[in-house]
C-alpha cells in the first residue's frame, strides 16, 4: 500500500460461507480511519470436482474394494473391455475381461468375413443386432460412420425402393459398411451374397459379436457398482465374525483391495 497505510486481511467462516474481510487504516498523523468490508465468496462443494470417497469404497467378503469415479470407470469400460477396471486398479480382472471379450469379438467378426457388424434401420434391412454389438464401443462406433455416410449416397424418392447411387465409396476398404440397397426378402442381393460366401460362418460371426456386446455390459455393471455384495470365499460367516472382522478393521484401518 501507500505510504503510511497498512493493509490486514483476516479470514474466517460465516454462515459456512469464506468471507474475507479486510481493514483498511489510514493513519494521518494522530487521526484514524477504519473502513471494513466484507466480500464473501462460495467455494463450489467437493463433490462436483471429485467423486465422494465414501461413495467408491464398498466392502465385499470381509475386503474393501475402491471403484474410484464410477461413472468414469463405467464410459471406460463400455469404451474398451477391461479398461475400466484397470483404471480402478482392479489388473486381474481387466486382463481377463479385455482377453476374453476381445478374442470373442475378434473370432466372430472373422468367421463372417469382417461383414457382421454393421447399422442399418432400412426396409428389409433392420439390423437390431447391432444394439447388442455396440455394447463392444469403441470397436463398434465405425458402423454408425459407415451407415451416416450410405445415407449420403442412397436415393429416397421411394422410401419402399430406396436404392444406392453407383458413385458410392465405402470408407476403409468397407469395413463394417452396410450392404448395398435395396434389400428384399425374396430376391438376391448383397446380404444374400455374404450368406452364400460364408454360409454358417457369417451366422455364428453375428452371435459371436452380439454375445461380445453383452458380456461387456455385465463387465461396465461390475466397473459401476462392484462385485456382488455376497460372500465370494466359499463359505458362511461364523456367528460374531462379522463384529470381529470390524472390531479389526477399525483398529488396524481399512484394507482396501483390487478385487
Amino acid at each position: 500500500m501507500g505510504r503510511g497505510g497498512v493493509l490486514k486481511i483476516v479470514s474466517g467462516r460465516t454462515n459456512d460461507r469464506l468471507a474475507i474481510r479486510l481493514s483498511f487504516e489510514c493513519k494521518f498523523r494522530q487521526n484514524s480511519v477504519l473502513i471494513p468490508m466484507l466480500a464473501p465468496a462460495r467455494l463450489p462443494p467437493a463433490r462436483f470436482l471429485m467423486a465422494d470417497a465414501k461413495d467408491s469404497l464398498i466392502e465385499v467378503d470381509g475386503e474393501t474394494i475402491d471403484l474410484r469415479n464410477r461413472p468414469l470407470a463405467a464410459l471406460l469400460a463400455w469404451l474398451v473391455p477391461g479398461a475400466g477396471h484397470f483404471y480402478q486398479r482392479r489388473y486381474a480382472k481387466s486382463v481377463i475381461y479385455f482377453a476374453s471379450i476381445v478374442m470373442t469379438w475378434v473370432i466372430g467378426f472373422s468367421l463372417g468375413g469382417y461383414h457382421v457388424v454393421y447399422a442399418s434401420w432400412q426396409k428389409g434391412d433392420k439390423r437390431w443386432h447391432y444394439l447388442a454389438q455396440v455394447g463392444m464401443g469403441a470397436a463398434a462406433l465405425p458402423a454408425i460412420s459407415q451407415a451416416n455416410h450410405m445415407d449420403d449416397f442412397t436415393d429416397f424418392t421411394d422410401p419402399q425402393t430406396s436404392f444406392t447411387r453407383d458413385d458410392y465409396e465405402p470408407r476403409w476398404g468397407g469395413f463394417m459398411a452396410p450392404p448395398h440397397r435395396p434389400i428384399f426378402d425374396d430376391s438376391t442381393d448383397e446380404i444374400s451374397a455374404w450368406y452364400a460366401r460364408y454360409g454358417a460362418g457369417y451366422e455364428m460371426g453375428t452371435w459371436f459379436t452380439m454375445i461380445a456386446g453383452l458380456l461387456n455390459i455385465l463387465v461396465i455393471y461390475d466397473a459401476y457398482s462392484g462385485p456382488l455384495g455376497i460372500p465370494i470365499s466359499g463359505r458362511k460367516r461364523q456367528p460374531g465374525e462379522s463384529e470381529k472382522a470390524k472390531s479389526g478393521d477399525s483398529r488396524d484401518g481399512p484394507q482396501v483391495t483390487s478385487s
